[in-house]
């Protein structure tokens, strides 16, 4: 299992370098059921111009697409970086199965760090999550794209 989590983070990662290239906060995704890619997505908030433009949000809307079906019952989310709270509630909205995520978000993570949307015991579907795949290389594109942003001020 791990090596299949390292190949897909890895495309996330090719995701949210499409992000930084745009101008964009570096995070990608990658929707992953039985072995096929379904969603796939960098964040475009400000390409869109829409709050609601996470690489995650994107790749959901994508998956339920090919699904025909809200319900993303047996689906992977690979993310570069932990979901905020908007995408951990539309990961528990969706059923998704699993999520792996790169990098915490100690500030406004919502699959553990500041909450765990994803696992409230209070809500009718849990997330199961791994945390940490390809951490170093996701925190890397976060810092040198915000390196970068400070730099021009």
């Amino acid at each position: 299992m791990i090596d299949l989590d390292d190949y897909y983070m890895s495309l996330a990662i090719k995701e949210a370098q499409k992000a930084s290239d745009k101008e964009e906060v570096p995070v990608g995704s990658v929707i992953v059921l039985d072995g096929q890619i379904i969603g796939r997505a960098h964040n475009q908030v400000e390409m869109l111009k829409d709050a609601t433009a996470h690489a995650e949000m994107i790749s959901l809307t994508q998956a339920e697409s090919y699904m025909k079906d809200w319900r993303l019952d047996g689906c992977t989310l690979y993310v570069t970086k932990e979901p905020c709270f908007m995408c951990a509630g539309a990961l528990v909205q969706t059923r998704i199965t699993r999520l792996v995520f790169g990098v915490r978000d100690v500030k406004a993570g919502g699959a553990g760090s500041a909450l765990n949307l994803v696992q409230e015991p209070k809500l009718n579907h849990w997330v199961d999550v791994t945390a940490g795949v390809k951490e170093d290389e996701c925190k890397a594109i976060l810092q040198s794209f915000f390196k970068r942003l400070r730099s021009m001020d």
